[in-house]
């Protein structure tokens, strides 16, 4: 694709990046925010070069998932924190990989924060704000026409393998990867891609040893700037500050 695509109006603005149409009816134009928000949005900030952080991992690790055979809705990288993106239909299923008992499933299921799991499980959530993203099973999915079963399982085959992929990635920079939230879409041609984002933001990310948080639970819990801890991640993907290199 031609890196001359403009951008267009706004088509939609979340949490933490802004949608905008573009001069390609098949494509996009994603811009990433320094806004972080937590607890369905009742906690709200700025935080200084989040942005720029999510955009630059997030195509860093969308191109793995090219590499490793996932088809993905990224296309170009038009700025540090803007990407042009295939057009794709949301599947309003959101598929969580848990490798680490923590969050939500140690609330629900009164398990130890920190409990290894045998093996990853993956679970589903009902992708909406208003009745934050409740659990869901293949039987709402398939009841109420949000996906059929082919693409349900097609879910779970990709959400492993993009879990063995991160993994391994992880580990190698001495961090744990306790859980992370992914989407997909269908694009014109009924095929699904690996959408929306994978960043720090969706994910849980412990150092290895200390189990200090490196992810977005720094905002929610107070644990320190989600700045400088975002700025110390990147440096450790990039092996680089942002200014540098």
């Amino acid at each position: 694709m031609s890196k001359s695509i403009e951008r267009g109006e706004l088509l939609h603005e979340g949490k933490a990046k802004q949608v905008f149409h573009s001069s390609s009816p098949d494509h996009v134009w994603i811009h990433y925010k320094d806004d972080a928000t937590a607890f369905n949005g009742v906690k709200k900030a700025s935080i200084r070069d989040k942005g720029e952080v999510n955009a630059r991992i997030s195509a860093y690790l969308m191109e793995r998932m090219s590499s490793a055979g996932i088809p993905t809705h990224m296309d170009t990288v038009v700025s540090v924190r803007d990407h042009v993106c295939t057009k794709v239909d949301i599947i309003p299923v959101e598929v969580v990989v848990r490798n680490v008992c923590a969050g939500s499933i140690c609330r629900r299921f009164g398990l130890e924060q920190g409990k290894v799991l045998a093996e990853p499980m993956v679970e589903f959530f009902y992708k909406s704000d208003e009745l934050n993203d409740p659990p869901m099973s293949d039987v709402h999915a398939l009841q109420f026409g949000w996906a059929v079963e082919w693409e349900l399982a097609y879910l779970r085959h990709a959400a492993l393998k993009v879990n063995a992929v991160l993994q391994a990635f992880w580990d190698e920079l001495g961090v744990t990867l306790v859980d992370f939230k992914i989407e997909f879409g269908r694009d014109k041609n009924g095929h699904i891609l690996l959408a929306d984002e994978i960043t720090p933001d969706g994910s849980r990310l412990w150092e290895k040893g200390s189990n200090r948080s490196l992810d977005k639970d720094v905002f929610r819990k107070d644990l320190g700037d989600l700045g400088d801890t975002y700025r110390e991640l990147f440096k450790r993907v990039f092996g680089h500050g942002l200014t540098e290199g």
